[in-house]
């Protein structure tokens, strides 16, 4: 959509004030002075998250072994419960979505699942922007069926090295191609896919097609109803502020329920007979069937709180302020940044763009750096991009006024240049 944004501090004060999300900020721990851009990576911690962390510390403390099965919220049913509560953010059923492990094993269970190549439909389409863990994760299931990933991959390669077409994605969709997995939104440009029009392509080629959420969900709303694809998966530490090393989330389509779990374990048993421990699996016909072993309750806990938040805030209301942040940004860039050499590397369109700005810069590291020390917490991804992503929870529309004058000042004042060109373990 157009967006009239005005120029000024008082300009992003008096949308703060229309903001009907604003009060949420008040309940994340924020920094003094300190503008977080960098929820696309790890989301910030709130305090609805600690509290539902201390009470389950409080239930382990209190009921020992009975935390299984004496809580409201049976802690031996949590991951169907956390399912419940994250359907509505992709629109499926709540038995088609369970939490588990994390986003490269759950890449490896939809793939050891779904994929069943035969002589003449063997290969799994791919692009070369993804984030490398579920190529890794592709070639390694390729490897266990004997298949060389120099033979089995059919890699879709960007044109510009940024964003992907998707006619380009739908002409890859030869006969060879058994399967397909692809990111909702690239982890670098912030590009968001054409995921309906994609998942129709492939289905009427009889492709089996997943989703990687992780730079969408909770950020992006997405209609699993209409969208139809046969699995998806997601971390939880992004936009959905699940903490370091949260519990993914698994997507299975229902008519899939009746499958063989690629990755199959215990849990994934039925409930009334998993503690028979038979030898064979009497695998549950939902989602629930391809969780593995057992479920790890404290990395699942703070997700519960935030979950929560998501119900109370609103999907769309999120969306509706993220896309306004963002297209407000890129105002700001073009306003007053590009006389210093910057471009957006995300797409224009809102229905193109995920949760954040893609900054670019010859400079753009040492850019970072200095963001750091000037009370920005940014993300850098080689070669050239500042990632800054204004999550609607906790971002105002003044933070988003304040960073581009604190980028301002770096510029005019050449702050980058007492900073070292060299790439640290974690940018």
């Amino acid at each position: 959509m157009a967006y009239a944004f005005k120029k000024g501090l008082e300009a992003a004060k008096e949308m703060d004030q229309e903001d009907i999300l604003r009060d949420f900020r008040q309940r994340f721990y924020l920094n003094e002075g300190e503008i977080y851009m960098d929820g696309n990576s790890l989301g910030l911690c709130s305090k609805d998250a600690e509290e539902s962390l201390l009470s389950v510390l409080e239930e382990w403390k209190t009921m020992g072994i009975n935390i299984w099965t004496k809580p409201k919220v049976q802690k031996f049913l949590y991951q169907d419960h956390l399912g419940a509560l994250t359907a509505p953010l992709i629109n499926a059923d709540t038995d088609e979505v369970t939490v588990h492990s994390n986003t490269t094993i759950n890449i490896h269970t939809a793939i050891g699942t779904f994929y069943e190549p035969t002589e003449t439909k063997y290969k799994i389409l791919v692009d070369d922007l993804n984030f490398p863990t579920d190529r890794h994760a592709v070639d390694g299931q390729l490897r266990l069926r004997g298949i060389s990933p120099e033979k089995g991959i059919a890699l879709l390669r960007s044109r510009d090295g940024k964003t992907l077409l998707a006619e380009d994605i739908i002409a890859a969709m030869t006969p060879e191609v058994a399967l397909v997995l692809l990111p909702s939104v690239l982890y670098r440009s912030g590009q968001l896919l054409d995921m309906q029009r994609i998942t129709d392509e492939a289905r009427k080629r009889d492709i089996v097609i997943g989703w990687d959420l992780s730079h969408s969900i909770g950020a992006v709303p997405h209609d699993f109803k209409a969208i139809d694809p046969d699995f998806a998966l997601w971390c939880s530490y992004k936009y959905l502020n699940g903490g370091p090393g949260a519990a993914a989330g698994l997507f299975i389509n229902r008519r899939h329920f009746e499958k063989p779990a690629g990755l199959p374990g215990w849990h994934g048993n039925i409930k009334e007979t998993q503690f028979e421990l038979n030898h064979h699996l009497d695998k549950a016909s939902y989602a629930g069937g391809w969780q593995s072993g057992t479920q790890h309750v404290l990395s699942m806990a703070p997700l519960e709180g935030s979950l929560k938040m998501y119900q109370e805030a609103g999907i769309k209301n999120l969306r509706e302020k993220s896309l306004k942040l963002t297209a407000y940004l890129r105002y700001l860039i073009e306003d007053r940044l590009t006389t210093y050499g910057f471009t957006v590397g995300t797409p224009y369109e809102d229905e193109h763009r995920g949760g954040h700005i893609a900054l670019e810069h010859g400079e753009a590291l040492r850019i970072n750096e200095a963001l750091k020390d000037a009370g920005v917490v940014p993300d850098f991804r080689y070669p050239n991009v500042i990632r800054l992503a204004p999550v609607p929870l906790y971002v105002r529309f003044e933070d988003v006024y304040e960073l581009v004058e604190r980028i301002v000042d770096i510029m005019e004042n050449r702050k980058y240049e007492a900073y070292a060109d060299k790439v640290g373990p974690v940018a």
